[in-house]
């Protein structure tokens, strides 16, 4: 993108979604000091949290969807309205067959702290010492923990522009892999057909139907 004549245009992550966006320069120009939280989708209930629309339960999903990942712990957490009623899952597969799952659900929650739940629920499914990929569709989740959270313990857990959201999660989350470098988060799409991580999102959105 080029350099428009009020600067240039900066990038940031949406801490609804996780994604990526940027804004452009002149936007910016208009209102000095403003830092974007949220992407423009997500704003107009367009993101992650609204886009939630097959809403199927896990039988459902497991006869639509058969692509990606065949091994690995996959996570996925929901709240619709965000924030309002919540929930989340977790699901722990070898060789494409469920070994142990879990899931929950809030009656006031978000959706990013229901992502970090979930993937607290994922590290428990994994017996200490065995190797396993944690698989998120959150950015903001893997960002959390993979590259701010370092910096944010050495500022005795405080970030630069505010405080930390769900501070307890992340930092019982990012303890938890520092002390278990078998274990590995990875980002993964959203609904892209992934059948695991369909898996997940149905186990997250299950407190919304009668059959899970």
């Amino acid at each position: 993108m080029s350099e428009t004549p009020k600067g240039r245009p900066e990038s940031f992550v949406c801490q609804e979604c996780g994604g990526p966006f940027t804004v452009s320069g002149q936007i910016l120009g208009r209102y000095p000091g403003w830092k974007p939280k949220t992407c423009f989708k997500c704003k107009n209930g367009k993101g992650k949290a609204g886009s939630r629309e097959e809403n199927l339960p896990v039988a459902s999903v497991l006869a639509r969807h058969t692509a990606g990942p065949k091994d690995g712990v996959f996570t996925d957490g929901a709240a619709d309205p965000n924030p309002g009623p919540g929930g989340w899952g977790a699901v722990r597969v070898v060789g494409d067959r469920v070994i142990a799952e879990d899931c929950g659900h809030e009656p006031h929650t978000t959706n990013n702290r229901m992502e970090l739940i979930a993937l607290v629920a994922g590290c428990r499914l994994v017996p200490r010492g065995t190797p396993a990929i944690l698989y998120t569709d959150s950015m903001l989740c893997v960002n959390t923990l993979t590259k701010w959270a370092e910096g944010w313990e050495a500022r005795g857990w405080r970030r630069k522009d505010g405080p930390i959201k769900n501070l307890e999660l992340v930092q019982e989350l990012y303890l938890t892999l520092r002390s278990r470098p078998e274990l590995e988060v990875r980002w993964v799409a959203a609904h892209s057909g992934i059948r695991w991580n369909e898996y997940a999102d149905a186990l997250a959105t299950a407190y919304r139907r009668k059959v899970r």
